[in-house]
């Protein structure tokens, strides 16, 4: 079955205007669970519970606050933030080519496939091909549900894919962790550790090769409790805790080829508490944008 279009854009850089379809490239599966109560099995609402005045809220109640200090926000209006959206639009412009070695994985966020729209399949197989050849990847800006979102553009399979990438100040550095201590291996440690890397080293990444185990676990077990089948978990088998850099390096390569001991138990059920009212504590102050109409609201201020 042919992918569906998510969307239209069009790869802007200099005078050169690509019109393109986007497609999702990736999307991860899961079981998803409701909470029932337990007393009757009905699956409970959430609601919105005011801890000052003690009353569940609706949301046509509510409006949208920053924390500025601890209890004290200000209000963002729609109006506000209509004001400060980047434009809309389904450009994608190219700012520079950098080359594709440069660029590092960890500022992937989500991936795009990229595909020719109408009239534009030649000078799209041109970018594409010429990006391929010079080794190059492409940094842009494109405007997604009001953010300047950064992306890259890189050669796929004969054509382009877009991913949608963090800014720098939205990764941690790896400095912040702390750094390990200077080693010095002996170099029997250094040979046994090439040699289990080159036992199990393969010519490529395949990722067919790979499934959710939990995931098939999970859905077996679920099956099962609908057909009324009793559940049963295997003992798991104690491992042996290895202090010895050099002998687990040893029984490493000893046992590469072994199949795991046992398969995980499933995850244990994850309970979530209802909202409770919390104690009576000052209500929080709320700096709220001027009414368009009529006076100013007085807002109780913290303490």
């Amino acid at each position: 079955m042919a992918a569906r279009s998510t969307g239209t854009g069009t790869i802007s850089f200099g005078l050169v205007s690509i019109p393109v379809k986007m497609y999702t490239a990736t999307s991860s599966h899961g079981v998803g669970f409701h909470m029932l109560h337990k007393k009757c099995g009905t699956r409970v609402k959430q609601q919105l519970l005011c801890p000052y005045d003690r009353e569940v809220v609706e949301r046509s109640d509510t409006m949208r606050g920053f924390e500025y200090a601890r209890e004290q926000y200000v209000e963002v209006t729609d109006q506000d933030l209509d004001a400060v959206r980047a434009e809309r639009t389904d450009r994608i412009d190219i700012v520079e080519f950098v080359p594709a070695e440069t660029v590092d994985l960890l500022y992937v966020d989500k991936t795009n496939y990229l595909g020719p729209d109408k009239g534009g399949a030649r000078a799209y197989k041109l970018l594409a091909d010429a990006m391929e050849r010079t080794g190059k990847i492409a940094v842009g800006r494109y405007g997604v549900r009001g953010k300047d979102q950064l992306v890259l553009l890189r050669p796929y399979k004969g054509g382009l894919i877009m991913h949608q990438v963090y800014y720098a100040d939205e990764v941690r550095p790896f400095e912040e962790i702390a750094p390990p201590a200077k080693v010095d291996f002996r170099p029997q440690e250094e040979d046994l550790a090439d040699r289990l890397i080159g036992e199990l080293s393969t010519d490529a990444f395949h990722p067919e090769n790979y499934h959710d185990e939990y995931q098939e676990r999970l859905t077996g077990l679920i099956e099962k409790k609908v057909a009324g089948q009793e559940i049963s978990l295997p003992p798991a088998e104690p491992q042996a805790q290895i202090i010895d850099l050099f002998e687990a390096l040893k029984q490493s390569l000893a046992g590469k080829q072994k199949a795991p001991a046992a398969a995980e138990a499933p995850a244990s059920k994850e309970e979530e508490e209802a909202p409770a009212a919390e104690e009576a504590r000052p209500r929080p102050s709320v700096k709220k944008a001027a009414p368009r109409r009529g006076p100013r609201e007085r807002v109780r201020k913290a303490g």
